[in-house]
């Protein structure tokens, strides 16, 4: 267990983490509206059922029993204070867990058990750890900087932003590691192929230079051309064609007669009295271990295919998202006004008003971004209908980000009828087979902002 030094709100590290790009941790727990915000990186592969049980009972305990999936797949707790995190990470010590600190290095959720994997991206990962534990002196770097190191497979890390990024490309002559610098792999600036021992000096290299430009320097603002000699003569390599991740939710298959069940929470947050009544459910079916997963998800391990079906089903009835097809895979939501002192929407309710209002819009196809404020924590890149909250009532930004600038606007009162004008939009004017975010594109923004702001 990594110990933490835990500041108090007068010390520059507590108000360092209340800025916004800076990451809460045991260490440095943010203020929120709801107390004190904790995010935690596990050090391990797969969570054991007991640990996760400790977890959630530290949760409830010291905090208010909210428990948080990330949209990177990072856990975190809510409604702690000053005098109950030494005692939470007390807690969490002695369920004999391990948290990871420094730079974020992220793998995708079923690394070492998917068999349509390409490489092992762990043992890479590992050595970069130790790299960077033995540099001297210490690198220093942005807070939310991160490294994703892909490994491939159905659960691939393409669409995760990455500040410096490995994916592993087969050739006839052996892997090669595909590097790039800042956004998802379809839009990262390409370096070059590395292979062997040059992947993890490259990695350092480029660290290094981060680490001289200050703590807010990220992987867009280096130029790619300035690394590629650091490839080695690997050659050039093209970047391969964009790989769609497979919904999580669901039960997969991973040969023979294992299977993996995906589950989502529920706008992303779990009740810890919720998660241990499915966690010893489950752990009576035979699952054993949990792995965290981006979008807000995780899997369990450890079950057959009768017992995962089995499995689903009570998943369900605590309220986990179960399905590819369940409409909150469409929508994404911060803690809200509830969770956040500067949260102007209450994002939970409003989100099952638009489920129940304009379940046309919620097909799959497009991502509806209902954001307390102009921050956008729970999606920082452009979506194709974001909601606003502001102290005058509610901006729709139609194709872009929360803090762009809303072409419509309603009020409380007029929430529900501006949903339904949408979800009615999208139901008269859909041809055959078209999904709600191609008709909303050729209808086009001037015309979706109308409907919604139409009296």
């Amino acid at each position: 267990m990594t110990s933490c030094a835990l500041p108090s709100t007068g010390e520059p590290g507590a108000s360092a983490a209340m800025r916004r790009g800076a990451c809460p941790s045991l260490a440095a727990p943010m203020q929120t509206g709801d107390g004190l915000l904790v995010r935690l990186r596990p050090d391990e592969d797969s969570l054991t059922l007991p640990k996760v049980i400790a977890i959630a009972a530290a949760a409830e305990h010291f905090g208010n029993g909210i428990i948080e999936i990330t949209a990177r797949g990072n856990l975190q707790l809510r409604g702690l204070s000053e005098a109950t995190v030494p005692a939470l990470a007390q807690a969490i010590g002695d369920a004999e867990i391990t948290i990871a600190e420094g730079l974020a290095i992220e793998v995708p959720p079923l690394t070492g058990i998917d068999p349509a994997e390409i490489a092992d991206p762990r043992p890479i990962a590992a050595a970069l750890r130790e790299a960077l534990f033995a540099h001297r002196p210490p690198l220093r770097l942005a807070p939310k900087l991160s490294g994703v190191i892909d490994g491939g497979g159905r659960f691939g890390l393409d669409a995760v932003v990455a500040d410096i990024r490995l994916q592993a490309l087969p050739t006839p002559h052996g892997v090669v590691w595909l590097l790039s610098l800042g956004g998802t792999a379809a839009r990262g600036g390409l370096v070059g192929a590395l292979a062997g021992d040059a992947v993890v000096p490259a990695l350092i290299a480029i660290l290094e230079t981060l680490s001289s430009l200050g703590l807010t320097a990220r992987g867009r603002d280096l130029d790619p051309g300035d690394f590629r000699a650091l490839c080695r003569g690997e050659g050039r390599c093209e970047r391969s064609a964009a790989q769609g991740s497979a919904a999580i939710p669901g039960i997969h298959e991973l040969g023979r007669s294992e299977v993996v069940l995906g589950l989502g929470l529920a706008f992303a947050q779990v009740e810890a009295s919720v998660l241990v009544s499915l966690l010893h459910q489950v752990q009576e079916l035979g699952a054993t271990a949990i792995r965290l997963a981006p979008g807000h998800a995780l899997f369990v391990l450890g079950l057959t295919r009768e017992t995962a079906a089995v499995a689903q089903s009570l998943a369900a009835a605590h309220g986990f998202r179960i399905a590819e097809k369940d409409p909150r895979n469409a929508i994404a939501t911060c803690a809200g006004s509830k969770g956040c002192a500067s949260g102007r929407m209450e994002t939970k309710a409003v989100a099952h008003r638009l489920i129940e209002t304009a379940p046309d819009l919620l097909d799959g196809s497009l991502t509806v971004h209902l954001s307390g404020c102009a921050k956008g924590c729970a999606r920082p890149k452009p979506s194709e209908l974001t909601l606003v909250g502001a102290p005058s009532g509610y901006g729709l930004v139609v194709n872009g980000a929360a803090n762009g600038l809303p072409s419509a606007y309603t009020d409380e009162n007029g929430m529900e009828s501006a949903f339904a004008r949408l979800g009615r939009l999208v139901r008269q004017n859909k041809d055959a087979g078209e999904s709600a975010q191609s008709c909303l594109t050729r209808l086009g923004a001037a015309r979706v902002s109308a409907a919604f702001e139409q009296e």
